[in-house]
């Protein structure tokens, strides 16, 4: 139990020293540990074994007799997940990437013990040259700033000893015997932080509402619920970081006057509730959590509350309904949270992302933080980085970094040389981007003004073989799928949209579906209920106005220029080059390619199943499709 503040201090300075060949790696350690060996642990690289390296590390360290020497650390995400599992040695910085359990014996051998680094498990720098430290010299790490990610692949996230001796827990220290609850309202208005989990809006105008309402009960909540397809911010600073949530949760608390908060987080993300979980048991052991924190008189209290994955609860009303116990469905604004939340009190409710960046800015200020990023857009932005693009993974870039320095620069391009065609942000709320405003600053505005936004940060990249059309319908899919259908714009609205969208794949669309999908979708824009439901229609939005073309060409030429829609597709042998081998004959799994050596072959097109096998085994490269 931290009783004072002097308690958390000499906690801070012990953790530090024995962290110190990871804090201070280019300064000599005469005590503790010589190496520190840093392993992902977060649930992706958990699924490549990663827990089995550790365990193996442990082992051979064991055996060698070392543990004394040697110290083997479970972390946050680093980042590079297309690279993972990744293991980082201290002091030396040595990277190894697409580590395997059979391949820590060699690492233990010749590393731990020889002091020879494992040439052929060395990252490269996308030209085949291997890179020692990965940190400081492939491009992927240098063009980050990492604010909300500072801690994950630092520390152990089990280990609240280590979250305070990287200064956690000092901005709450700051506030409490430094700060009114007014002065932190003004520093977070001042920093201009905006929200993380959508449209963008000021966090310190929110938390200004709240604090006006003159009542007793008030609630600060934070939004875990992170439902997008190929988003996964939030669930790693939650299993890389969590302590950085609950203190600014505590620190919101004391602005606005709560003593109460939850976090819901998803059901699916059991490494994140787990370790989330025991970050709450271990701040309340510490009086971090519960009553009279720090001896200042204040009280907070911290509950998880689990989300059983609906999408509608990614929205701020359907997310407080679901906190209360009730179907998550959203409801009218006004009132507002700030006014009427949780149990029908004033609620504050941010995402993930927005809270990791609070303590940084009660430390370093409000200047330092709004120094950062472009007028509108303050800080830095996590994206997941996903799709079609060599580096995928998690990456922290300062506001106004433009698309092409992401995904070319950080994310290392498109793989087998293809062209970049589009990126989706927002997910199935967002909208795409395309190749021609690749050099846009990626900011709130500048998202909003190209017909998408920024909503949590997944950024789906797609090249020159995706379809526009069949991307709208996916998205537009999970859109109907998850809708609450409690207003007709969104239960019916999307429902006929998606009709139309899938007759145009089916090559049954006519002209004037073109017409019909656009009335609709702003009128659904204009009329539905919820956030969601008001910009499902941005994927069919931005598509259409953007890739104009490719709707025409599914219309009127019915053809797929992208040769993805399964029902324009027509496979055909070119008789001029063909061989006559038969290779297409025997690979065909629908039995529909027909003839002999001596005649040569044809598709059957009534049975022809479209799977493009005959195409990807013909070495002759006789057989090509309509598209």
């Amino acid at each position: 139990m931290i009783k004072s503040i002097f308690d958390i201090h000499d906690i801070r300075e012990k953790t530090r020293a024995d962290m110190a060949v990871r804090l201070t790696p280019q300064t000599p350690v005469k005590e503790g540990y010589r190496m520190q060996i840093l392993v992902c642990g977060v649930a992706g690289c958990q699924s490549s074994d990663s827990l089995e390296i550790i365990k193996e590390l442990e082992k051979q360290i064991r055996t060698g007799g070392l543990e004394k020497e040697v110290k083997v650390v479970k972390t946050g995400c680093f980042g590079l997940c297309a690279q993972g599992p990744i293991m980082i040695t201290y002091p030396d910085q040595i990277t190894y990437v697409r580590v395997k359990p059979e391949d820590v014996r060699e690492i233990a051998e010749s590393h731990i013990k020889g002091g020879q680094p494992v040439e052929r498990l060395l990252a490269d720098d996308g030209n085949g040259k291997k890179i020692m430290n990965a940190l400081r010299d492939l491009t992927f790490f240098k063009l980050q700033k990492k604010n909300a990610l500072r801690n994950c692949g630092c520390i152990d996230p089990e280990n609240i000893d280590e979250y305070i001796a990287m200064d956690g827990y000092r901005a709450l220290e700051k506030v409490l015997t430094e700060m009114s609850p007014e002065d932190v309202v003004q520093t977070v208005k001042d920093s201009q932080i905006r929200g993380r989990g959508g449209a963008g809006f000021p966090t310190g105008v929110k938390w200004g509402f709240a604090a006006s309402q003159q009542v007793k009960q008030k609630y600060v909540c934070c939004n875990a619920d992170e439902g997008d397809p190929g988003a996964f911010m939030d669930r790693s600073v939650l299993e890389g970081d969590p302590h950085s949530v609950i203190e600014a949760m505590i620190i919101a608390g004391y602005a606005i006057g709560a003593d109460q908060g939850y976090i819901y987080v998803r059901a699916e993300y059991p490494v994140a509730v787990e370790r989330l979980g025991l970050a709450i048991k271990q701040a309340e052991e510490y009086g971090l959590l519960g009553n009279d924190i720090f001896g200042k008189g204040f009280n907070f209290h911290l509950e998880i509350r689990l989300g059983a994955g609906a999408f509608v609860c990614g929205e701020e009303t359907g997310l407080l309904t679901s906190v209360e116990g009730k179907r998550g469905e959203p409801h009218p604004r006004p009132p507002f949270p700030a006014v009427k939340g949780v149990f029908g009190k004033p609620t504050i409710l941010n995402n993930v992302e927005t809270y990791a960046n609070i303590p940084l800015i009660i430390l370093n200020g409000a200047d330092w933080f709004s120094s950062i990023g472009t007028e509108k857009s303050k800080g830095t932005k996590v994206f997941s980085l996903v799709g079609k693009i060599n580096n995928t993974g998690l990456v922290e870039v300062p506001m106004g970094m433009t698309l092409r320095e992401i995904i070319y620069d950080i994310g290392g391009g498109i793989p087998n040389g293809k062209e970049f065609k589009a990126a989706q942000t927002g997910g199935p709320s967002g909208g795409c981007i395309p190749a021609s405003r690749l050099d846009t600053p990626i900011d709130y505005d500048s998202l909003v003004d190209m017909g998408s936004m920024m909503g949590s940060g997944g950024l789906i990249v797609m090249d020159e073989d995706t379809c526009m059309v069949d991307l709208a319908k996916f998205f537009l899919e999970f859109t109907v799928d998850e809708s609450c259908g409690k207003c007709p714009p969104c239960r019916i609205g999307t429902k006929r949209m998606l009709e139309i969208l899938t007759r145009i794949t089916e090559g049954q669309g006519e002209p004037e579906d073109l017409d019909k999908l656009e009335v609709l979708a702003r009128n659904i824009k204009a009329s539905a209920l919820c956030g969601l439901g008001q910009t499902s229609p941005n994927p069919i939005l931005s598509t259409m106005r953007y890739f104009k073309d490719e709707y025409i060409a599914h219309v009127v030429d019915k053809k797929c220029p992208a040769g993805v829609c399964k029902s324009m597709i027509r496979y055909i042998i070119d008789s001029e080059t063909c061989r006559k081998c038969g290779i297409c004959a025997k690979n065909c799994p629908a039995e529909c390619i027909h003839g002999d050596k001596e005649n040569g072959y044809v598709i059957d097109q009534d049975n022809c199943i479209k799977c493009g096998t005959c195409l990807a085994k013909c070495p002759f490269k006789s057989i090509f499709n309509n598209a």
